[in-house]
C-alpha cells in the first residue's frame, strides 16, 4: 500500500505546478468584449405589407376537376354495386358462415369495398395536393372544398359498408 502512494506523492508538485497563472493571460473580459452600443434603435413600421394575391393555377383547377370526377364516377359505381350487394347481403342474413349464400353475399361486399377505394383514391390525391398547397404557402381553400365532398361520399360509403358486414354476421 504504501508503495502506491509514493508515486502519487511524486505527482502532486507537477499538479499545483499547473495551477499557476505566470505567464498566461487572464480569462477576464477585456474592454472590447464588453457590449456598448451606440446605434439608434429602427422605427417600427405601422402595417405589414401586404402580400400580393397568388395567380390562378390553372393546372390546379384541371388536377381537381379530373380528381372531383373520378370520386364522383367511384361514387356512382358504389350506388350501382350496393343495391346488388344490399339483396344478396339480404338473402344470406341467418345462414352459416361460408355456406353458397353468404360467400356470395361475401364477395359482393368485397367489391362494394374496391368501388370504395377508388374514391379514396382520389381523396388520397386531393390529400397531398392540399398540404403541398399548404406548405407552399397558397390558397387550399378551393382543394378543401373538393376534399370536403370526396370525404363526404367516403363516410357515406363506410356507414353502408358497415350496415351491411353487421347484417351479414347476424
Amino acid at each position: 500500500m504504501k508503495r502506491a502512494i509514493l508515486p502519487l506523492l511524486a505527482i502532486i508538485p507537477l499538479i499545483a505546478a499547473c495551477g499557476s497563472t505566470e505567464g498566461y493571460p487572464s480569462l477576464a473580459r477585456r474592454p472590447a468584449e464588453r457590449i456598448s452600443g451606440t446605434a439608434p434603435v429602427a422605427a417600427a413600421t405601422e402595417s405589414p405589407v401586404p402580400t400580393p394575391a397568388a395567380p390562378v393555377d390553372l393546372s390546379l383547377q384541371s388536377k381537381l376537376a379530373r380528381l372531383s370526377q373520378q370520386a364522383r364516377t367511384a361514387h356512382e359505381r358504389f350506388g350501382t354495386t350496393r343495391t346488388r350487394a344490399a339483396r344478396l347481403v339480404a338473402s344470406a342474413r341467418g345462414t352459416a358462415m361460408a355456406s353458397e349464400s353468404w360467400s356470395v353475399a361475401s364477395v359482393a361486399l368485397a367489391e362494394l369495398e374496391s368501388r370504395r377505394s377508388d374514391a379514396m383514391v382520389a381523396l388520397a390525391d386531393l390529400d397531398t395536393l392540399y398540404v403541398q398547397t399548404k406548405v407552399d404557402g397558397g390558397d387550399s381553400s378551393a382543394i378543401a372544398a373538393v376534399r370536403d365532398q370526396v370525404t363526404a361520399w367516403v363516410a357515406d360509403e363506410d356507414a353502408v359498408l358497415a350496415d351491411l358486414r353487421g347484417q351479414l354476421r347476424s
